[in-house]
């Protein structure tokens, strides 16, 4: 039953992809949908982008092996998901129309600051392509181990065959296909965060007897001031689990939703959904590390704490719920990996093919190079996932940082400091994204800080300097930004 429900899911989402390759006729819906995403389609879509495989996988994992520490992680996100909806998305609607109707981030960077000598673009470009590779790796790395606990595969036939499905629809369908299944998948993917720790704790005796079975088994577990070691949780150890919502405004997969939506009208509704959805699954993933620390017998080590979720659905359900909640894991892991290999595709597509080599390409053209982009991008990120023994949430913690680095100040400031100029912009890019390289080598003392943090503030300190040090913008640049405030 659990295989035929899987069946019927992954048919399910080529349909989609097909209906959306009905509607898809020029490079623009192959990339932002022409721009007309409702409401709910934008919200869930972006959410369910986001959260990936880690919201069922790494979160949850985190929780059985380290408690209510994983909570601070899970504020962290609630409220730069908030932040980011606040700050960003109405500026950044109402912008990238202004600016040339840019399509893709780095288009953004280049058509804001005027940037003829195309630096901006290509060098953003590099960077998204270098960060997704490893973040499209997590989610094949999680449906490796989906399809390896659920039907005994082998690790490198499953991670390969999760693979193909989700190049499948995202080859044919682009961006709409994405957004729509997207809203499918994150609508599953609550339905199955809320059932697992709901049943699980209903099966334990209730919420008390939940509580006292975690306690006996490490009173530290309950304590978000402390790790599992009993030992507290110093400031390093809060502001890095903190600094995870730092990363939202630099994601370009979510940024792409904004881009995208139908009209600025739409986002405060949009922004409710979305906030709401967060709070209510990012609260279900810790409670579900939790149910498994009292409700499974044989404790799990190492990368194996991914598979919580995993082992507590196939003790709580018949195999027709079970089936229904581990397609929620893969709804979670195709949501994002196929809006980043979209948004890669559109990189090279865009930012380097277009941009560089062919600016006369037709919109035909422009399409099947993007196709053929996701087909040599989701290639490396399958050798990138080879090994079983990589961990979701690493892969997705340095490349989440990348991006929030690299790009969350140098959007910030743009969309709000009218004195930002091209040369603050790409140092504060470089100076981001390559602090995050540099410091993931490091460790002790300070360097045991998330790199996003050191990243996102030698980024804006970086952008301000050098903005301040260079000439004032072109009274054309001025313009434009003037044009966001009216």
């Amino acid at each position: 039953m659990v295989v035929a429900t899987f069946i019927v899911y992954v048919c399910l989402m080529l349909l989609i992809g097909y209906l959306a390759y009905q509607q898809t006729k020029n490079l623009s819906d192959y990339i932002l949908g022409g721009r007309r995403l409702g409401r709910w389609v934008a919200a869930i879509s972006a959410c369910a982008s986001d959260m990936s495989g880690w919201l069922l996988l790494g979160l949850p994992g985190y929780a059985y092996a380290a408690g209510l520490e994983a909570g601070w992680i899970a504020l962290g996100l609630l409220i730069g998901t908030y932040l980011n909806w606040r700050l960003v998305a109405a500026r950044l609607r109402r912008y990238s129309v202004i600016a040339g109707n840019s399509q893709t981030l780095p288009e953004f960077f280049e058509r804001r600051f005027h940037d003829e000598t195309r630096l901006l673009r290509v060098v953003s470009a590099v960077f998204i392509l270098l960060f997704y590779l490893f973040y499209t790796s997590s989610g094949l790395v999680a449906g490796g181990k989906l399809f390896n606990a659920v039907f005994d595969l082998p690790y490198h036939w499953a991670v390969t065959f999760g693979t193909l499905v989700i190049v499948s629809y995202t080859f044919v369908g682009g961006f709409l296909a994405v957004s729509w299944t997207d809203l499918f998948q994150g609508l599953l993917m609550a339905l199955a965060l809320i059932m697992v720790p709901v049943i699980g704790i209903a099966s334990l005796g209730g919420w008390g007897i939940t509580l006292s079975t975690v306690h006996e088994a490490n009173p530290a577990l309950l304590n978000v001031l402390t790790n599992v070691k009993s030992e507290p949780l110093g400031w390093l150890a809060i502001i890095s689990l903190l600094a995870w919502g730092l990363g939202y405004f630099g994601q370009p997969h979510i940024l792409a939703r904004f881009k995208a939506i139908r009209a600025v009208s739409d986002i405060p509704a949009a922004r409710r959904i979305a906030v709401s959805w967060v709070f209510i699954t990012l609260i279900c993933a810790v409670l579900v590390g939790l149910v498994g620390i009292a409700y499974l017998e044989q404790p799990l080590h190492g990368s194996d704490t991914e598979k919580v979720f995993i082992m507590l659905v196939d003790a709580l359900f018949h195999p027709v719920v079970a089936g229904i909640c581990l397609a929620a894991i893969l709804a979670a892991i195709m949501s994002t990996a196929d809006s980043q290999l979209l948004v890669c595709a559109a990189a090279f597509t865009s930012d380097f093919y277009k941009a560089l080599f062919r600016r006369s390409a037709s919109e035909q053209e422009l399409i099947w190079t993007g196709r053929m982009a996701v087909l040599l991008i989701a290639f490396v990120a399958l050798i990138l996932a080879w090994n079983p023994e990589r961990k979701v949430l690493d892969l997705v913690a340095y490349a989440w940082a990348g991006f929030g680095a690299a790009f969350g100040p140098a959007l910030l400031l743009s969309l709000y400091w009218r004195r930002m100029t091209r040369y603050g912009a790409l140092a504060g890019i470089l100076v981001g994204g390559l602090t995050v390289v540099i410091w993931k080598q490091l460790s002790g003392g300070v360097f045991d800080l998330y790199e996003i943090v050191p990243g996102f503030i030698f980024s804006m300190l970086s952008i301000v300097l050098i903005s301040l040090l260079t000439h004032i913008p072109q009274e054309a640049v001025m313009r434009d930004f003037d044009k966001t405030s009216e």
